[in-house]
């Protein structure tokens, strides 16, 4: 950790999450309360329905139905603590990097874009949150998390499916952005892929062979012009776009090319699970891990966004030697 987060830390966090401390142990002794007197009256409605002769299956249900509820109930006030934490940690280490972060987006950018190429999946449930934006080597960008959720039926039951949860980005490329160039991992893995075969929109998108045989095997790339899309996708570039995903112990990054803003964009999605969060509420408040954990999560992805920003004049001459 550098000395503007020791600083951070040691001079502004953890004085006012030491204040915290006492009003965290009362809300878990509150949460364990509630749960034990959930515990005790769900036995003794079930002792009532066994004298009864009740069927078995309302008393399982009472069983379980009752701690959870008190646990539930009980995790309120400490769950609204967490989220009061989480806010103003995650508010102190984007502005220590220059960024500003608010807990939801106010609209998740170039979301439906995405969706259009195939780069998330279809959802009929969608939650956005922890939205980041700022400057990096001249480049505006901005990324927020992302839940998406698929609905399935049985005979019984409506449920939800997660099919997507990771991080959107989306940068204003350094160089010029002409046409439309996608990069995904495998065609089989998102509805809407495949399409791209046969054309999207007014575009016409052709499967791209990559230079480097190693990254051909690892992607799948669709342009409307092969030129351009070789120039962008330099090995340099493909390199970095796998960092992404190590650094950020994600899967399936992917990501696009897109000239429609006018200026030009450069877009990607991973999945990554839910980043940014300030762990188990169970822990002391002042134990640097939950803050030390957002420094790297966020630190890995404005680290990449610089190098995936910065080296433009690298890949142009990549770009150049690969002709």
């Amino acid at each position: 950790m550098d000395d503007r987060f020791q600083s951070l830390w040691t001079d502004t966090l953890e004085p006012w999450l030491a204040g915290l401390e006492a009003d965290r142990l009362r809300f878990v002794r509150l949460r364990w309360n509630w749960t034990a007197a959930g515990t005790i009256l769900s036995a003794v409605i079930a002792c009532v329905m066994v004298f009864q002769r009740v069927e078995w299956v309302p008393i399982v249900m009472a069983l379980v139905l009752g701690p959870f509820l008190g646990y539930m109930i009980g995790s309120h006030a400490l769950h609204a603590m967490s989220k009061r934490i989480k806010a103003e940690l995650n508010t102190k280490i984007a502005g220590a990097l220059g960024l500003a972060y608010s807990p939801t987006p106010y609209a998740p950018a170039r979301f439906d874009r995405l969706r259009d190429f195939g780069l998330l999946p279809s959802s009929d449930r969608r939650r956005f949150e922890d939205h980041f934006a700022g400057e990096r080597d001249g480049c505006e960008f901005e990324l927020y998390e992302a839940h998406l959720e698929q609905r399935r039926r049985s005979k019984k039951r409506t449920y939800y499916v997660t099919v997507f949860r990771g991080v959107i980005i989306r940068i204003n490329f350094p160089r010029k952005v002409e046409g439309i160039t996608v990069i995904t991992r495998d065609a089989g893995w998102f509805n809407g892929v495949q399409s791209f075969a046969r054309g999207f929109g007014a575009h016409k998108l052709e499967r791209i062979g990559l230079v480097d045989p190693a990254f051909e095997k690892a992607f799948e790339v669709y342009g409307n012009d092969q030129v351009l899309a070789r120039y962008m996708l330099t090995p340099s570039f493909m390199e970095r776009l796998l960092a992404l995903e190590t650094s950020l112990k994600g899967k399936n990054v992917r990501a696009a090319f897109d000239e429609d803003s006018g200026e030009g964009e450069l877009l990607i999605a991973a999945e990554t699970g839910n980043l940014f969060e300030v762990g188990s509420m169970s822990k002391p408040l002042t134990e640097p891990g939950r803050f030390n954990k957002i420094v790297e999560e966020l630190g890995h992805i404005t680290g990449l966004i610089d190098l995936l920003v910065a080296p433009a004049q690298l890949g142009e001459h990549e770009a150049r030697q690969g002709e």
